[in-house]
């Protein structure tokens, strides 16, 4: 064990709960608009930065390198469709979906959003998106949770099955008691350590590797540094399509859009679209760099290909040196937790728990109260799930969920915010056929196609919700009059 770099995670793991409780003081007696969506007071910079993080979990630090790392550059693909979703998110949502979410009654959750974008009394869609939030959170929360296990076991020698708990109980801590604000603090101060952690790491390394360090890479495959990875035909066109069509889970993303609801202006969405596409390039760009040349310097040996960046880190750097970048894993593991943990705590209890169970009559400190007592089940949820998958690696878990959100929720998200006719049976429509169709292509289809389940699902709910839009009653003049007020253009 590495005491240096044990000190080190310490106090940053003690950096992150002094947070939380330094939001939890400040907010102290307010509302849930405050806990669940710090009150849309949130500067463009630290918004920015926060969507950043809360996307950018412990895959893009441990999965996407790893990738890179075993199978070659056809990885690259994803990187790219990435970059190209988020930029376009930025420019086509944020501005949009601050104004629409505050002309439907100030929604303060995706759920709520799309009822009431309706004018809708029918509580059908916010339970259906309670649902999958639930269900998909769980699954992807379990992705940070297992990479926090990974670090502590393969840095420290510690137990894994200990550090994940470990992990588990300092997230539900923050988030508990600071709820938005805390997390988009953390989030921003993560996303920062993340930048610093992915530029440095593959710069030294290559600096080594030119000064005669490391080993000669192994022989590979002659697909291994071709963008296509030696496929032809279909297996070609299909791995292109798979790694771009990451780019349309940005759409559908709600821990990731709700940051554009907390915005304090369009001022500052505008601010944020460049900061926040800018840093996801940047880190996308030197994650693919730390894969390929982690390659180089470890000539392909290592034997989990999912550690290259944590090897790296402990080859290249001295111990405080490589605490405080290795921390960037925990960054980036609780930064996405912590939002996805939020994001099932509000649509639980505002979206099921207040319209359902209570029928309007909770008040606010009961309301808070409801939030954290999901935040704490569904992080065990996560857990469990994490305890328990021997098989799937990190980056399998992200993939599954990000595929689910982004069928579901994307086509929806965008056609309530461009299409006046669209209507609430056409929403559910969407959600339901997007979170369906991706289950069935990823168990039933996907292994004799090879694609993406998140493609095929994305354009079967975007279809299915303007068919059956188009089937059923235009919505009502008070409906179209909101879509119109808040497609406006003004600032509300």
């Amino acid at each position: 064990m590495n005491y240096t770099e044990l000190v080190v995670f310490i106090l940053y793991l003690l950096c992150m709960l002094g947070v939380g409780l330094y939001f939890f003081l400040k907010h102290k007696g307010q509302g849930e608009k405050a806990y669940f969506l710090g009150d849309r007071q949130v500067s463009g910079l630290v918004a920015a930065l926060s969507a950043g993080a809360s996307d950018m979990s412990s895959w893009v630090l441990m999965g996407l390198p790893g990738a890179l790392y075993l199978t070659g550059l056809v990885e690259i693909w994803t990187a790219v469709g990435l970059a190209l979703g988020q930029a376009l998110s930025w420019i086509l949502v944020s501005q949009r979906l601050r104004r629409f979410s505050i002309a439907a009654k100030d929604s303060i959750t995706i759920p709520q959003y799309l009822t009431n974008r309706f004018l809708s009394g029918n509580k059908t869609l916010q339970i259906l998106c309670a649902v999958i939030f639930l269900l998909a959170y769980a699954i992807y929360a379990a992705s940070s949770i297992k990479a926090c296990g990974t670090l502590f076991n393969t840095v420290l020698g510690v137990n894994a099955t200990g550090a994940m708990i470990l992990a588990a109980v300092i997230i539900v801590g923050y988030t508990f008691l600071g709820g938005f604000s805390a997390v988009c603090w953390t989030d921003f101060f993560q996303g920062m350590l993340m930048l610093i952690a992915l530029i440095a790491t593959p710069i030294v390394a290559l600096a080594a590797l030119n000064a005669g360090k490391g080993m000669n890479a192994q022989a590979v495959s002659a697909g291994y540094w071709s963008l296509v990875g030696g496929a032809s035909g279909w297996d070609a066109v299909c791995g292109v399509l798979s790694g771009l069509a990451w780019g349309l889970g940005y759409f559908g993303m709600p821990h990731i859009i709700i940051r554009y609801m907390s915005i304090r202006s369009e001022k500052e969405c505008r601010r944020s679209a460049v900061i926040g596409s800018s840093w996801t390039t940047l880190i996308l760009l030197f994650s693919v760099l730390t894969g390929l040349i982690g390659f180089r310097y470890f000539g392909g040996g290592l034997e989990n290909n999912e550690l290259v960046f944590i090897q790296l880190v402990r080859s290249l750097f001295p111990a405080l040196l490589s605490g405080i970048l290795l921390s960037a894993i925990l960054a980036a593991s609780m930064s996405t937790a912590d939002s996805q943990l939020l994001a099932s705590a509000s649509a639980f209890a505002s979206d099921v728990y207040q319209p359902v169970f209570r029928k309007g009559k909770a008040n606010d400190r009961e309301m808070l109260l409801v939030g954290r007592i999901v935040v704490v089940i569904i992080t065990i949820i996560a857990l469990l799930l994490a305890l328990f998958d021997k098989k799937g690696s990190i980056m399998s878990l992200v993939s599954n969920a990000w595929g689910i959100f982004g069928a579901a929720f994307g086509p929806a998200i965008i056609l309530s915010l461009y299409w006046r006719r669209y209507n609430f049976p056409g929403a559910i429509a969407s959600i339901a056929g997007g979170a369906v169709l991706d289950l069935v292509w990823l168990y039933a289809i996907k292994p004799y196609t090879g694609l993406y389940e998140l493609l095929p699902a994305f354009i079967f709910s975007l279809l299915l919700g303007v068919v059956v839009t188009l089937l059923t009653k235009a919505p009502d003049t008070q409906v179209t009059e909101l879509f119109d007020k808040a497609s406006a253009g003004h600032d509300l």
